[in-house]
């Protein structure tokens, strides 16, 4: 493994509230490289790997409590309620032989658990027993995989505890102590740390939220009754509640340098919780349920809390691409974010979305496959069902694992093919749920009675329904001696059932007939593929796998071996954590800006005798508004413009791509104030109602080629509509789907680059949510150069933008040489701190998550930064996965530091002497300009201080 470069100081720092990160760029000079052998991670889960039971500390037989209730010596038990693991099984279905049940509590696993994380299953422990819990094999498997190279912590809900009778223990009854010992023996055992919560806390979370909201509705199951909102209310709140506590714990554990991954639907706004406290951290988030279509998904109430709480993280990885993509459209059509081909950009970040497809231990199922108790079990089932071809299904009983569909089916298959009546048998299994279903266990008992009622007879049942947990020998007998294995879920996140089928038919090599609908179809091409809806297409294909060759089954088993093999738990957890650090430190070699300092402009506005000040009008002085219309002035901008219009010693002009009409209308009325109007095309001095045509001698005759592909697309696109100025033309596609509106921005822009633009003097810019083509001489730059030419004594300068047009108003300033004598010393400063490191990767990487750790500080940026001597308290939260604590702090979020600084203006105040071109965005915006502010009410602020209608 490379080593990983972290960063420390020799000096201390105070304590925090809200940490913020700085780039490589900006360290000081007492900053020391130090290489981490052992990074730590922190793995975030519902509950931990661990189920509890509190014992008697004596080491007697628990009492008889009240009215022969059976509790501990302490009196912490109760017998109202059994936690699921401890429950006497299900008997199995009438007519079918018995399958023997485990007495391990959790299913499928012996001596080291189903995750691998302790040393030996039902382990006493001082007062407390420590089982492993049933489930999440595969994704446990992963995590402890991961001790190789990371130092590794759980995070979770300790879950119900119970008393050595099986009673629950209500969370009131848990003394300090106990909950001191459990933290005590599960941090000595494998670096756990259990979350405690309330009863109600906890039901409202996970079966009022989690279970009633959100996973029907991830599993395209949508609500069919109208409440009056109250108790999904207060679910919500407990969704909220247990998710800062999940953070607040994940704060408690941080250290600088840790890598945080967070699983599942249960924890959904953690991320945002965290990258509030801990701007810098590494976070990545795998969802391991399936992720609903923007359809779906936008019925969820609360659709624009979960999708901003999500990206909060660094990189979120789904189990298929297409829950990836549902994903980018949901932010797209809900949040309305902008996708990109890497993830989604959302709240001046890039959030990375991947696919990662979960696999199994594959060495783990080989092993236990081969375990003693396995083969005879496969002999004694084999002697059952001697001479009849077995079909074997394992599912939980919930709505979405289809079983109801695949003995539909099955009943079809019998039908259609009366030849395999009594030659064939069905072995199913449904492990129960956390939440019962009898309207769904009704209606499979009332399908099982009806197949073998009709198709079966005195000495012959077609088939065999297990409604319980069997054993872990069981189960690998079962998969080991089946001749097809049937799966067909409805929607499925993952499904590990299939690969673990996979592996037991090493031998035998029988088909697997797998839903298209589940998480696997997408890497599973060896499989036969369904559609479990499709009763008559799922028998036939039945029918089919039971009619193979031997050389097909041979070549289908032989593919899906591979990959079985190929792509692993350990794979899957060491593939997302990897692709979170490279995402966590991607560096395009930008530089990122600054955030406009607020003591340099005020020192350098007072101090200057002549100014010039220019400004685009959308999303500079305004916020950009779905409809042109609507972007009308505000009146404290109108208030700060006028007084800066006012004062003899300003010049101020408004550079917009407004026509003349619109900017009479809106700004007319400001005296003293310079237009220029449709990107450079027109321009009206400061005092004069006369406006000048800078493109009266061009030709247009280009317009009507334009107006022709315009048209064409908004025919073809709802909701964009086509602007007509008199140097230009513009689409605007704001009001369109924008899924389908940025899929036909490309193909006419593909369509005027071949038909127009290779023939005719014009250009085209992409603007936000709009197209515009303008002749090529015809731009911002060529106005600003003018105005620096007519105003050559200006002594402070200001321009101000936000999209592309304006950058060429930043790259006519940066004429002078000052941006790229700025951008220069950085680069110089980058290569000094990482020109003595010769791993290649450990140096990129150092860089690449600086700068992403500085890019999240800045959503929490006040609208105007303090300065130095209000920010005596705050301290600098290291760059993740690395470390660095420093003495000197800049004095705003994003102003900077340069190394050997000592004063809060850092190495950039002598760039400031002149020009102020300053961007509207996040920091991380590529850009010319030398500052950045947030928001157009930022800047409004700012010119509202520098004129003197507000205070500083």
């Amino acid at each position: 493994m490379s080593s990983i470069a972290t960063f420390h100081s020799t000096s201390s720092t105070s304590s925090f509230s809200f940490p913020k990160a700085v780039p490589l760029t900006e360290l000081p000079e007492t900053a020391q490289i130090v290489l981490s052998e052992r990074p730590r991670l922190i793995n975030v889960t519902h509950q931990i790997p661990f189920a509890c039971t509190l014992i008697d500390r004596t080491g007697q037989a628990s009492s008889t409590g009240p009215n022969g209730a059976p509790t501990l010596s302490n009196g912490v038990g109760t017998p109202t309620n059994r936690r699921a693991s401890f429950a006497t099984p299900r008997h199995p279905a009438a007519s079918s032989p018995p399958l023997e049940t485990g007495n391990t509590t959790t299913a499928f696993n012996s001596v080291n658990g189903v995750n691998g994380l302790s040393g030996n299953g039902g382990e006493i422990d001082g007062d407390c027993i420590l089982d492993p819990r049933r489930g999440h094999s595969a994704m446990y498997s992963g995590i402890l995989s991961l001790n190789k190279d990371y130092e590794t912590i759980q995070i979770g809900w300790v879950g119900e505890i119970a008393d050595q009778d099986g009673y629950i223990v209500p969370s009131k009854n848990l003394t300090e102590e106990h909950k001191q010992n459990l933290k005590d023996k599960l941090w000595d055992k494998e670096n756990v740390v259990p979350i405690f919560l309330e009863d109600s806390r906890a039901a409202g979370h996970y079966e009022g939220y989690c279970k009633t909201v959100l996973w029907p509705l991830f599993h395209y199951l949508l609500w069919d009754e109208a409440t009056d909102g109250r108790q999904e209310s207060k679910n919500w709140d407990d969704y909220v509640f247990v998710n800062q506590q999940f953070a607040d714990a994940i704060v408690e554990q941080y250290q600088p340098g840790d890598v945080v991954w967070i699983h599942d639907y249960h924890l959904l706004l953690v991320p945002h919780m965290l990258r509030q406290k801990l701007p810098g951290a590494a976070i990545g988030v795998f969802i391991h349920a399936p992720f609903p279509s923007s359809e779906i998904f936008r019925c969820l109430p609360k659709r624009v809390e979960v999708l901003n709480g999500l990206l909060g993280a660094n990189q979120i990885g789904f189990q298929t691409y297409s829950y990836a993509r549902h994903f980018i459209s949901c932010c797209t059509r809900v949040n309305g974010y902008e996708s990109t081909p890497r993830g989604v950009d959302a709240m001046g970040s890039t959030v990375w979305v991947g696919t990662f497809p979960i696999g199994i231990d594959a060495e783990r199922v080989e092993r236990q496959r081969k375990a003693p108790g396995v083969l005879p079990k496969m002999e004694a089932i084999r002697k059952t069902y001697k001479g009849k071809r077995i079909i074997v299904g394992r599912d939980k009983l919930d709505l979405v694992k289809g079983v109801q569909q695949k003995l539909q089916a099955f009943e079809k298959f019998l039908n259609d093919y009366p030849e395999m009546q009594g030659q064939v048998v069905m072995i199913q299994v449904t492990s129960p749920p956390l939440v019962e279903n009898p309207k769904l266990e009704a209606k499979i008992a009332e399908l099982v009675a009806h197949i073998n009622g009709t198709y079966g007879s005195l000495n012959f049942t077609p088939v065999h329904h297990y409604h319980q947990h069997i054993d872990r020998d069981e189960y690998y007998a079962l998969l080991s001696i089946a001749d097809i294995g049937l799966i067909t879920s409805v929607r499925d996140g993952m499904n590990t059932t299939s690969l673990e089928y996979i592996m037991c038919q090493k031998e035998n090599k029988g088909p697997l007939i797998l839903s298209e609908f589940t998480g696997t179809a997408g890497s599973l091409g060896g499989a036969m593929m369904v559609n479990p809806w499709d009763y008559q297409g799922v028998a036939r294909v039945i029918y089919d796998a039971l009619n193979l060759t031997e050389a097909d089954k041979i070549a289908r088993h032989s593919q899906l071996h591979k990959h079985v093999l190929a792509h692993t738990a350990q794979f899957w957890a060491k593939n997302f954590i990897s692709e979170l650090i490279l995402n966590v430190g991607t560096w395009d070699q930008s530089t990122p800006t600054p955030y406009l300092d607020q003591d340099i402009i005020i020192d350098k506005y007072n101090s200057a005798k002549k100014r010039l000040l220019m400004f685009d009008y959308d999303g500079t002085l305004t916020p950009i508004r779905k409809t042109p219309g609507a972007a009308v002035p505000q009146e404290h901008m109108l208030k700060a413009l006028t007084a800066l219009a006012n004062d003899p010693n300003n010049v101020v002009w408004v550079i917009s791509g407004r026509d003349q009409k619109v900017l009479e209308e809106w700004l007319g009325e400001v005296e003293n104030l310079g237009f220029s109007a449709e990107h450079g095309s027109f321009m009206r001095q400061p005092g004069s109602k006369k406006w000048v045509n800078l493109t009266e001698s061009l030709d247009m005759g280009w317009k009507s080629d334009v107006i022709e592909i315009f048209t064409y697309y908004t025919e073809r696109t709802q909701g964009s509509f086509i602007e007509h100025k008199r140097s230009s033309l513009t689409w605007h596609y704001r009001m369109a789907d924008p899924e389908f509106g940025q899929f036909q921005a490309k193909e006419c822009q593909n369509h005027l680059e071949n038909a127009v633009l290779s023939k005719l003097p014009v250009e085209i810019l992409v603007g936000k949510k709009n197209l515009e083509v303008r002749p090529t001489i015809v731009n911002k730059g060529e106005i600003v150069k003018r105005l620096m030419s007519q105003h050559p004594d200006s002594e402070f300068v200001l321009c101000a933008g936000d999209d592309k047009t304006d950058e060429d108003m930043f790259r006519a300033l940066a004429g002078n040489g000052a941006a790229a004598q700025r951008r220069e010393s950085l680069n110089a400063n980058n290569r000094a701190i990482l020109e003595p490191y010769t791993d290649e990767l450990v140096a990129a990487t150092a860089a690449k998550i600086a700068q992403a750790t500085f890019q999240h500080s800045l959503e929490h940026a006040p609208l105007i930064p303090l300065s130095a001597k209000d920010n005596s308290n705050s301290h600098l939260k290291p760059p993740t996965p690395f470390s660095v604590a420093t003495p000197q702090q800049p004095s705003t979020p994003g102003s900077v530091v340069s190394v050997g600084s000592t004063g809060s203006q850092g190495s950039f105040s002598h760039l400031a002497n002149e020009h102020f071109s300053i961007t509207i965005g996040h920091a991380l915006k590529k850009t010319l300009a030398n500052w950045h502010v947030t928001s157009p009410e930022e800047l409004i602020r700012v010119l509202g201080i520098l004129s003197g209608v507000a205070d500083p």
